[in-house]
């Protein structure tokens, strides 16, 4: 069992600095998770994007939405991307990492400035497009990590920097490895 104290507002603001070291492109893949069913993870070396399901296997395509009129999958919120030294500082342990939620975890400067909304990516033979759908954090995320840390990503600067993560959608079907590099197109 890993013991993890949640971190105070100290404590995440001093690792900023870090996180805005992040590669501005050729940011690299580290971790892949697939969400099969709520609350079931499974960490993955490859996996397939599909424009139509996202990360193939994944439950995003069964998830209702509250973005949407009837509450359907939001096409805009297929992928979720979070910044590898963002969950490395808030999650204190790389086996802590998967249970934000987010599918895939790039070394990469996510900043609205360095990643504005229809920003292309190609991840290994796959595109994705960076979308406009913010992603906020959830009840989970604050049990998981603590408040603090949902007040840090969610802070002015924590919009900024999209310290939460991204939402993106599959542009190109293709295989995604870890080690892939995102590159801007």
């Amino acid at each position: 069992m890993i013991d993890v104290k949640f971190l105070t507002k100290e404590e995440l603001t001093a690792g900023l600095p870090t996180i805005q070291q992040s590669p501005k492109d050729d940011g690299e893949l580290k971790l892949i998770v697939r969400r099969p069913k709520v609350n079931a993870r499974e960490v993955l070396t490859e996996a397939q994007l599909d424009t139509v399901e996202g990360l193939v296997g994944d439950s995003w395509n069964h998830r209702s939405s509250s973005r949407t009129e009837d509450g359907s999958p939001h096409p805009d919120m297929q992928l979720n991307i979070m910044n590898t030294r963002a969950i490395a500082l808030i999650a204190q342990s790389d086996a802590r990492w998967q249970l934000a939620g987010d599918q895939l975890f790039l070394d990469l400067d996510l900043s609205k400035e360095n990643l504005p909304a229809g920003t292309k990516l190609a991840l290994g033979t796959a595109v994705i497009e960076v979308t406009a759908q913010p992603h906020t954090g959830c009840q989970k995320f604050v049990e998981r990590f603590g408040v603090e840390a949902m007040k840090f990503v969610n802070s002015p600067v924590g919009r900024e920097l999209q310290l939460r993560g991204i939402n993106a959608r599959v542009l190109q079907p293709g295989v995604i490895r870890l080690g892939d590099k995102a590159k801007k197109l």
